[in-house]
């Protein structure tokens, strides 16, 4: 195999170029049969394996630099850096999905959010201008992360410089879910604009039939085809912005894109290479279904049907249920996404009600304002992003809903720890973030009927309100019909001497824990915390008439955290209780 000849960075350059074609056939084979056993991102990876190639192929990676926006493209760049085996993927003391710093040189920059791979890769350029060095930079961006701001603030800095720096655009039509809004028609616009490149091409090559005849002419036929380029290409969206722009190029022809990466790098300035790739290319599931195959948990390679897959409701797809039922009754609803229809579960309200539902692409900031400005017009709008991905818009969550006091609902999924995905997607921040906002309330449901209750009650209240559910399969035990008053929480088991107050997801455990110990004497209270924000203070008031210890426990950093709060509050009062908290 000729796979077996890469062990390492740079192993790529001892492959014979004709060798490529079947080096590209081999990695697919082996994405494919890890990932059918680990899950993982297949479809982002099976569409880059060209593009990797050729990348690699014309940097020296002991030096020269690529950043993959987002990263969960960057299965491929591993292969080729000396990681091969794929067996302990996104598992614990396994390889990350993302790029590490921490686990090879080549990986020179950590990603797992987007849009910040032009910000990262321009402040590489900098400092090795700054400190003489000659490598070479590559920002790898998709066309679905340039629905974020702040790849256009990057853009428009990166005009300015005048050494070399390469942006590739990987444009699959797709970030998670198909790309939505007006960057992803003027990409559309770009690809299909034979007709000037066409044109280019014939005056270019009409030049080297005629003498030189001085500057004047070299000056007008400069400006006649800056002048075709404004009428074939009315938005020339990146050389408007006074980037050099290549493209479009095909993404899987490896010698085709070298060629144009290699005159790339002798472009002194910004050169944006627009790279046109097929999402889950070489294997046909992926690509007829690839939002499935974006991440994918493990599955039959060979017909690509899930293994084992659970038929018990997560809490995404309660939500996503129960939000549909609640707009068939209440016109004033609309449900707001950054780009993950599908992820959030607001798909279900999107088939129903496809006028309700505004798909903002990915820019979370844009996508709460959005809902400051629908709240401001008389709608209750709904906005429901990972937690991990809500922390790009603390600021517009605090200034433009909350300090205004608007009727926003934040449906925040992911909340909590949620595994595989590595430390850029723990939801573990925004009990912490939220809980220092004015105005903020925070819900953390114990189950799948509780959160419907969330629901319901968060409609009907008038301010901006936070729930809060974590990944997976949706708890269904301890159903009960109590109902939920603000700022109270509720007790599940009576006890002495000791509470516990759990949170949200940490209330199944708990109570299984609870139960164990009370059957050994213990005569534990169990509480479900329900609110985060406000805390019941009428309940900690009165476990310290009659308690000697309260433990709090939630899947949230100790900072800010709703077991600070309570520690915080009993230190206030000078209450003897102690208070122990179990976080993160």
């Amino acid at each position: 195999m000729v796979l077996d000849k890469i062990n390492g960075i740079n192993d790529i350059h001892k492959i014979p170029l004709d060798e490529f074609d079947v080096l590209a056939h081999e990695i697919r084979e082996k994405l494919i049969k890890s990932i059918s056993r680990t899950g993982g991102h297949l479809g982002p990876n099976l569409g880059v394996v060209e593009l990797t190639l050729a990348i690699h192929n014309v940097l020296d990676l002991n030096k020269d630099k690529v950043i993959w926006d987002v990263g969960h493209q960057s299965y491929v760049h591993k292969i080729l850096t000396g990681r091969k085996d794929l067996s302990t993927l996104r598992q614990k003391g396994g390889i990350s999905g993302f790029p590490k710093k921490e686990e090879c040189f080549a990986d020179c920059f950590n990603t797992g959010h987007s849009s910040n791979s032009i910000s990262a890769g321009l402040g590489l350029v900098k400092a090795r201008d700054l400190q003489g060095e000659d490598y070479t930079v590559i920002s790898v961006i998709g066309d679905g992360a340039l629905t974020g701001g702040m790849a256009y603030e990057a853009l428009n800095n990166a005009a300015e410089i005048d050494t070399n720096f390469i942006i590739i655009i990987n444009d699959n039509k797709m970030s998670i879910s198909k790309n939505v809004g007006g960057i992803s028609a003027s990409l559309g616009m770009l690809r299909t604009t034979k007709a000037y490149t066409g044109i280019k091409h014939k005056i270019k090559k009409g030049l080297k039939t005629v003498p030189v005849v001085g500057e004047k002419v070299v000056n007008m036929v400069s400006k006649t085809t800056d002048s075709l380029k404004q009428l074939v290409l009315p938005n020339m969206l990146f050389e408007n912005m006074g980037l050099t722009y290549l493209g479009t190029v095909n993404g899987h022809n490896t010698i085709q894109l070298m060629r144009v990466i290699n005159e790339a790098k002798k472009v002194k300035g910004a050169v944006v290479i627009h790279v046109l790739t097929e999402k889950g290319h070489g294997y046909k599931p992926a690509v007829l279904n690839p939002d499935k195959f974006h991440g994918v948990g493990p599955f039959n390679p060979e017909n690509g049907n899930s293994k084992g897959k659970s038929k018990d409701l997560t809490y995404t797809e309660v939500f996503g249920k129960k939000l549909t039922d609640l707009c068939r009754n209440n016109k004033k609803i609309v449900g707001i996404t950054a780009a993950m229809p599908d992820g959030t579960g607001i798909s279900y309200m999107q088939k129903e009600f496809p006028e309700r539902v505004f798909d903002v692409g990915i820019a979370e900031e844009h996508g709460v304002t959005f809902a400051a400005g629908l709240a401001t017009g008389g709608m209750i709008p709904v906005v429901a992003i990972y937690s991990s991905f809500l922390q790009r818009a603390v600021d517009q969550i605090l200034e433009d809903v909350c300090l205004q006091n608007l009727h926003v609902i934040f449906a925040i999924d992911r909340a909590g720890i949620v595994g595989q995905d590595g430390a850029t997607h723990q939801g573990v921040f925004d009990i912490s973030f939220l809980s220092m906002i004015p105005n903020m309330t925070i819900i953390a449901p114990k189950n799948a009927k509780e959160l419907e209750m969330a629901m319901d009650f968060a409609v009907n209240y008038n301010g901006p309100i936070a729930i809060r559910y974590p990944r997976g399969k949706a708890f269904v035990d301890l159903e009960d019909n109590d109902e939920i008053i603000y700022g109270k929480s509720q007790c599940l088991i009576k006890g002495e001497k000791t509470a516990i107050i759990a949170l949200g997801s940490m209330v199944e455990n708990s109570y299984k824990a609870v139960t164990a110990l009370n059957e050994k004497n213990h005569n534990l209270a169990l509480y479900n915390g329900r609110f985060v924000k406000p805390i019941d203070t009428e309940l900690i008031d009165s476990l310290a008439k009659s308690f000697n210890k309260i433990i709090t426990i939630e899947e949230s950093v100790s900072n800010g955290s709703f077991g600070q709060m309570v520690a915080a509050y009993v230190e206030n009062k000078e209450y003897i209780i102690k208070v122990n908290n179990i976080n993160i």
